[in-house]
């Protein structure tokens, strides 16, 4: 039988990893934010290890929410463009024939 180190009330406190099914809940921008706030806060390597090892699992929770959704939404427009047909590729700033001021 094995026992468990009772946990140390002392110990550095970070947020708990939200379970899956929260995080899935969470929309795009929120996990995307949050996401670039725990890379922040790893790329200071400020935090003690369990708290860098968390805060890294959420992220890749995050990730996976983020890529997700971008799948789901990547999904969306192409059944929306199968339904209208497809449209004019359009002229960009990084276009060397891109004209401003051409009303096409």
């Amino acid at each position: 039988m094995t026992t468990r180190k009772p946990r140390d009330p002392n110990a550095a406190k970070s947020a708990p990893a939200a379970p899956p099914e929260e995080a899935a809940a969470i929309d795009f921008e929120k996990a995307l934010a949050d996401l670039e706030s725990i890379i922040e806060k790893l790329e200071q390597g400020d935090l003690p290890l369990d708290e860098s090892l968390k805060a890294f699992e959420r992220g890749v929770e995050l990730t996976r929410h983020c890529q997700v959704a971008l799948k789901q939404a990547e999904q969306k427009v192409e059944i929306l463009l199968r339904k209208t047909g497809q449209p004019e590729p359009f002229a960009t700033h990084g276009d060397t024939d891109f004209n401003p001021n051409d009303p096409d």
